[in-house]
Parts: C-alpha cells; structure tokens; sequence
C-alpha cells in the first residue's frame, strides 16, 4: 500500500561554502527527523564528499538519504542531480571536479569542510566550489542521465543561478525530470505564476544551509516506499506515483 512522504530533495552541508558549519551530517539527520521528513537528498555545491557520512548518520533512523549534488554549469545555472547510488554520484563527482576551476579562499567564500558521521573533522575541500563548471547546460543534463540519475532545475523562481532569471525560459529540449520552485513560493502558487510550464512536474525544498531552515519547505509524493526508484515514477507520474499539489 502506497502512502504520502515528505521529500526534501535539496539540502546542503557545512561542505558547501555559503552553509553554516552547524550543517554537519548527524545534525542534519536530526532535524531532518524532528521535522517529520521521511526522505531527504544531500547536494552540495559542485561537491559531494559528505554525503556518504549522511547516509551513515542517518543509519537506522528511517530517514532515507538520497545522494545527490548541485552542479553550477557553465551557464550559472543551478542543478540538482540525484542518484539511486554512490556510484553514480562518484562518476559525476569526477567529471565536475575536471571541469572546475579555481580554489577556495576561506575568508572570501568560507570554510569548505568535510565532516564525518560523528561530527569530526575529515579535512577541508580545497576546490573553489561556489563557481561554475565547464560544464554545459544541455551536456549537465545529459550526463546525469547517462549515469542513471534525475535532474532538477534548481529555484527556477529565483533571479540568481535560476533557470529562467539566467536564461530567461526553459528550454523545450532539455528533458529535466522536474522544475524546483523555492521555499517562499511553493507550487500552487507557482502554478499560478507558470502556466506554460504545466507539463513539468513541480517541487519544492528547503535548500537549506542552516538548521533552522531544514523543515521550512517539502515535496509530499504517494509513493509505495521512500526511495529513489518510487521518486522517479512520482515525478514522471508514472504506475500511480505522483507529487500532491
């Protein structure tokens, strides 16, 4: 039997430069259970390194931890890119990081930290992480899904590194699997706002980089269980799986 669960498909960690070092995995995980979130996806900024220690945090919790990162392209659009598996997230992990330039300035951009499941310090990411890859918009897109995975167009409502306040639409041949709308604008209002766009399945989410923020927005979706399979039939509404509107 099928049932409705939160789903928070974009959050971040104190890895991502412009996040609050609070954001470490157990202290996610924590909040993400006190605010009733059944599934979450962990994606940094062009990074992925602390989403494995998540995953460990959240072991035997009941929340489910989707890998998952935010790519920069080289159009400074936002995406998000997630997977069933680490693997996947790996393969991109790779061709990102061959494709980003430059190197972080702490005092600039802030501490890039890597923390593990019981909150010590790993190292540093050293990558300057809050720039855009090399990576093309139509090549981003295709290269997650050649790698199993799903992409979201990030904050599609926002005026920077949205889709639309970067390129000033969305582009009819690019096969996003689902729009983002933020926090403050939700998706009935989006709607609204968006009515070309009603071929698009619509989600919202915290994208939080502070604790507090963790609860604030999440996408309710009939699923049969929490996972990354049951989410891609949800977003393509697809063998009775949707996202409630």
């Amino acid at each position: 039997m099928g049932r409705v669960y939160r789903c928070n498909l974009h959050m971040h960690t104190c890895l991502s430069p412009c996040a609050e070092l609070d954001m470490y995995p157990s202290s996610i995980v924590k909040e993400s259970v006190v605010q009733g979130l059944d599934v979450i996806a962990i994606c940094d900024h062009n990074s992925s390194e602390n989403v494995q220690y998540v995953i460990k945090a959240a072991s035997g919790t009941g929340l489910v931890v989707i890998p998952g990162m935010e790519l920069c392209t080289r159009e400074e659009v936002h995406l998000v890119a997630i997977f069933e598996n680490l693997e996947g997230l790996a393969s991109l992990q790779e061709a990102v990081y061959d494709q980003l330039d430059g190197t972080n300035d702490e005092d600039a951009f802030g501490i890039q930290a890597v923390v593990n499941e019981a909150g010590e310090v790993e190292g540093f990411n050293e990558h300057l992480l809050i720039g855009a890859t090399g990576i093309s918009l139509n090549r981003a897109v295709d290269l997650v899904h050649s790698l199993g995975g799903l992409v979201i167009a990030s904050h599609i409502d926002r005026t920077a590194f949205g889709l639309i306040g970067q390129l000033g639409f969305v582009p009819p041949d690019v096969p996003f699997d689902a729009l983002e709308v933020s926090a403050g604008l939700g998706i009935s209002q989006a709607r609204q706002r968006y009515p070309e766009l009603r071929g698009y399945a619509f989600v919202t989410s915290s994208d939080a980089h502070f604790v507090g923020d963790i609860g604030r927005a999440s996408t309710r979706m009939y699923l049969e269980s929490p996972s990354f399979a049951e989410i891609r039939l949800a977003l393509g509404r697809l063998s009775g799986r949707y996202v409630l509107e």
